[in-house]
């Protein structure tokens, strides 16, 4: 994975040192995370004292909220204007997220949500950035967002992004993975989506088709380097580098270079693959679904990792119209309804090759947008 750039370049702010003491998630026990007599690994300035440093932070507030239900910790762990973007909405107030929560509680009360990595940047004097993979399992039980309880069980991937500042998190993006919960439960998916795009319909909300998504200025073909600005150190430029000339410039050989021949890649709707062949048919289905989309990495960071070699979290948005067959089969045959996709994706770096990637996007909220497109066109017929 080599980068043309060159180290510390102007527009790449310096990489920091991260403290050796802070915690790790993957080889470690619940009860290891969240300890009760562990001295402070790093600087947690106004950080209530529980908290040892920035995993141990994201990790046990999770617990306390989700598992012990202390859902009024939000209250002192989210500010009043906090912004949650998801990939089927945006809430606003730190009340929403207390009433979406009670609301989630309600629906799946035996979920259990078990971290799978903590990827993350910052200090206490900048503020945290974490990228937190949650590993989600449990029955529906009880009736509510799903409807009246079918008794199954589920499993799903989640990953939070939450900027925090003083032990409060004023910005979070989430993306989970309800198309999967939803056929593991046995729903009739469609039907959902088609639910949730009349409610967006009835408060007057409508997608809009603007026309292009600036991949291509009018007839030049895609950028030849990406932005690298977000970017850190070399291994984050060397990343955004290639994301680039896979999913904007549609090198898809690429991949064969950037991943290693034992690659495990664990996808949406749980799909666990191996090999080279599986990302790039996954890489490939997912442009062919939007074949004029652009990719566009929102942030980057990276942690070392225990296990050896370099975690890196990206959050990307891809955009781009629903004219081509691919891997978005919800969404059925093409219909030229433009979407955006909202997604997370964590990568394992070991000698240099990818060795594990983690991708998380929303197929439930691409077919609300595509019928809600839909409805806009013919509300007599659809709505």
């Amino acid at each position: 994975m080599k980068s043309a750039e060159t180290p510390n370049s102007p527009a790449t702010p310096p990489a920091r040192q991260k403290p050796a003491g802070v915690m790790q998630v993957e080889r470690h026990d619940y009860v290891d995370l969240a300890p009760t007599n562990r001295a402070r690994a790093q600087p947690m300035q106004g950080f209530d004292d529980i908290y040892t440093d920035i995993v141990d932070y994201i990790v046990r507030c999770t617990h306390r909220i989700w598992d012990e239900r202390d859902v009024g910790l939000i209250y002192t762990h989210y500010t009043h204007n906090c912004v949650l973007y998801g990939s089927a909405g945006t809430l606003y107030t730190r009340e929403e997220v207390v009433r979406d929560t009670i609301q989630r509680l309600v629906s799946l009360p035996e979920r259990r949500g078990m971290a799978t990595h903590v990827i993350w940047n910052g200090d206490d004097q900048q503020g945290f950035y974490t990228s937190h993979l949650v590993t989600g399992t449990g029955r529906h039980s009880q009736p509510g967002l799903y409807g009246p309880p079918t008794g199954r069980g589920f499993t799903s991937r989640t990953v939070a992004d939450c900027m925090i500042f003083e032990n409060k998190i004023y910005r979070e993006w989430v993306v989970a993975d309800p198309l999967s919960v939803m056929k593991q439960l046995g729903l009739d998916t469609q039907a959902y989506a088609r639910q949730m795009a009349q409610t967006y319909f009835d408060k007057g909300l409508l997608a809009i088709d603007i026309g292009e998504n600036r991949r291509m200025i009018g007839q030049y073909p895609p950028d030849s380097t990406p932005d690298l600005s977000i970017a850190h150190n070399d291994l984050e430029r060397e990343t955004l580098t290639w994301l680039h000339e896979v999913f904007n410039k549609r090198m898809f050989g690429m991949i064969k270079d950037v991943y290693a021949p034992t690659v495990q890649y664990h996808g949406p709707l749980m799909a666990e693959l191996y090999g080279v062949a599986a990302v790039m048919h996954q890489t490939i289905g997912l442009v062919g679904s939007l074949p004029d989309c652009s990719y566009q990495p929102q942030h980057i960071c990276s942690t070392p990792c225990e296990e050896g070699g370099t975690k890196v979290a990206v959050r990307w948005i891809m955009e781009g119209h629903h004219t081509g067959w691919g891997l978005l089969h919800e969404l059925g045959a093409p219909t030229g309804k433009r979407v955006q996709v909202m997604g997370m994706t964590h990568y394992h770096v070991k000698n240099g090759k990818i060795v594990d990637e983690w991708r998380v996007y929303d197929e439930l909220s691409l077919s609300m947008q595509v019928k809600l497109a839909q409805m806009a066109d013919k509300p007599s017929v659809l709505a």
